[in-house]
Formats: structure tokens, C-alpha cells, sequence
């Protein structure tokens, strides 16, 4: 969707006129509003098969966050009909649904460093988001996720979109280790998560002692595992530069800063602790599957979709020169 006519949609359906600006985004239409006074707004126009019920929990699990937690989310703006989902029809002829919410300014944790106590922030808001979500349930919530890694060996097929020999043989390599772990995952303390909680969902400010200001981006939360869901923010915590830190450095090292924040509010179990390391190489097998594969499909957004897959391949190199019990032993 154009500028001009997301502009244009969001004076007929909020009435709203300003500076529009789109950002980046894997799936839907999403841009930046800023009015005349200063106001600044996310108009996020989904996908056209996007589906409905999935979006009313989003809305429903922004709005149970700000019932019952301090947490620094946005809030849902409604439309001129008082629709917290407004439905629209776009260039196209599709049918297409928005929202509007907060704009969060600040600085995205993707752009920017840390420190060991930041990273303790970072720990400490993701329990304190799991924990008030804990009570959170909704049927949009129960749905399959490709980036839940407990759908992984659903993935499998994406294996032959791989072209590079050497990556695939790692794929599946990992795989390998991957699988037959499925029973013990399946097993795991469930509940509905945010499930990305990943630097370019992070708003930060160094000044600030809590650090995190703003959780963006609510579009894959589901209701998956607990682990799966600190798997994720480990997997975003793992150097860029794996490569350069050799195989025998430590990975995990920015991950237990942030870790150790998390365990300060919330608990998990010795299993939870144990699979959490195979659940992050998953994410990565995961990632690469999904990103060549949609990179294939949609090559005018490859850059966005191939952002983190490069520095994946170093990562899923160290976890293969681990055994499998030594990989289980990284976070004790």
C-alpha cells in the first residue's frame, strides 16, 4: 500500500492528516503518523488474509496488559465508528483491517548497545510480562505460529528452497538434534506469550534507570511454551559476531545478563533451563528456513526478511561443535 493512500485511509477512518511515514515490516502495512501538533501515531494495515479473530486478541491482550500491569505498551486508538479494528478497502479491492496505536518514540534496542545491568532490565520486563499474562486467554491465542519453534518439524519441507550445500548439511544436522527432543518441548508450562521479544521490539533509553520504555509489536503472540518464549529473547541477546568469538567462546554471555534479570521475577524449571539452549538453536534452524523461503517468495523485501539470517550460520556452527549434554548444561 502507497503512502498516499494509507494517508488517505487514515483521514476517512480516524481522522487523522499529518507526515506519514512507512517503516519496515515482515507482513503487514505499517506507517508512522505525525500531526500537525506533534502527535505521533502506528497506523498498521494487516495483510489481507490476516485473520480477524487473531487480530481482536492482540487488541484484547494490549487492553488486558494495561487492566492489569505497568508495562510500557501501547494503547489502542478507535476508529471515528469507535471500532477498535477499523475495516477498510484498499487499492485493490481487498478488504483490509487497521489499527491504530501509540507511537512509542525512543530508541530501537536494534540500533544501540547495552550493558550487562541493561540487559537485567531487559530480563526483569519480559518476567514481568509473562507474569501478567499469565491469566490471559483468548481463542485468537491458539493458533500456529511459524516462528514457535515447537513448530519446527513442521518446517522440514523448506529445506529444499536451502541452495548451499554446506547450509543445508548444518539445517539438518541441527534438525537432527532438534527432534527428538519434541516430546520433552511438548511437555512444557504453556501459556499465552509475547513470543518476540526481540531488539527491533524493544524501545530503550539509556538515561532511564528501567532502560526499557516501550514492547512493540504484539503479532506473534500465541500460547506456547514458557521456555519457548525466553528462547526467543536469549536467541536476541547471541553476538552478531559469532564467528569472530570462535568456537570455543561463549555465546551465551549477553543472554545470562538478561537471564539473571528474568529468574529476579520469575521462575523456571531445571527441564525449562535445560531445553531453552536446543529451543534457541531451533529458532535459528527456524529463521533460516523461513527467511530463504520467503525471500524466495518476496524478493522485493528480501533485505527486510535476510536481516538476521547471515549471522545465524556462525551461531548454529557453535551449537553443532557442542554436544547435545553440553548444550543442555550451557545455563547451569
Amino acid at each position: 500500500m502507497s503512502e498516499e493512500v494509507a494517508a488517505d485511509l487514515a483521514v476517512r477512518h480516524y481522522g487523522l492528516s499529518g507526515e506519514i511515514r512507512r517503516f519496515a515490516t515482515e507482513k503487514d502495512d505499517t506507517f508512522r503518523i505525525t500531526t500537525a501538533d506533534g502527535a505521533a501515531y502506528v497506523l498498521k494495515i494487516a495483510n489481507a488474509d490476516e485473520d480477524r479473530t487473531e487480530l481482536d486478541m492482540q487488541v484484547a491482550l494490549i487492553a488486558h496488559l494495561a487492566d492489569c500491569a505497568d508495562l510500557p505498551v501501547p494503547s489502542v486508538f478507535p476508529d471515528l465508528a469507535g471500532a477498535p479494528i477499523s475495516e477498510m478497502i484498499d487499492a485493490d479491492g481487498q478488504t483490509r483491517l487497521a489499527r491504530l496505536i501509540t507511537y512509542l518514540p525512543g530508541t530501537v534496542l536494534d540500533t544501540t548497545d547495552s550493558s550487562a545491568a541493561e540487559r537485567e532490565r531487559i530480563g526483569e520486563v519480559l518476567a514481568r510480562l509473562r507474569l501478567a499474562l499469565a491469566n490471559f486467554s483468548h481463542p485468537g491465542a491458539h493458533r500456529v505460529v511459524a516462528w514457535d519453534v515447537r513448530h519446527l518439524p513442521g518446517l522440514t519441507d523448506l529445506m529444499e528452497h536451502v541452495a548451499d550445500p554446506v547450509q543445508r548439511a548444518a539445517l539438518q544436522a541441527g534438525l537432527d538434534r532438534f527432534l527428538p527432543l519434541m516430546s520433552r518441548i511438548d511437555a512444557l508450562r504453556r501459556q499465552v506469550l509475547h513470543n518476540d521479544f526481540s531488539r527491533s521490539n524493544l524501545i530503550v533509553d539509556h538515561a532511564r534507570p528501567d532502560f526499557v520504555t516501550g514492547i512493540i509489536d504484539f503479532g506473534d503472540a500465541v500460547h506456547t511454551a514458557i521456555a519457548v518464549d525466553v528462547s526467543t529473547a536469549l536467541l536476541n541477546q547471541l553476538p552478531r559476531d559469532a564467528a569472530a568469538r570462535g568456537r570455543d567462546g561463549d555465546l551465551f554471555s549477553e543472554g545470562r545478563d538478561l537471564l539473571r534479570g528474568y529468574l529476579a521475577h520469575a521462575d523456571l524449571t531445571e527441564e525449562e533451563l535445560r531445553l531453552i539452549p536446543h529451543l534457541v538453536m531451533g529458532r535459528v534452524i527456524g529463521r533460516a528456513l523461513l527467511s530463504i523461503w520467503r525471500a524466495a517468495l518476496l524478493p522485493e523485501n528480501a533485505t527486510y526478511i535476510l536481516r538476521n539470517t547471515d549471522q545465524g550460520w556462525a551461531q548454529l556452527d557453535w551449537f553443532l561443535a557442542r554436544s547435545p549434554e553440553q548444550v543442555s548444561d550451557l545455563l547451569f
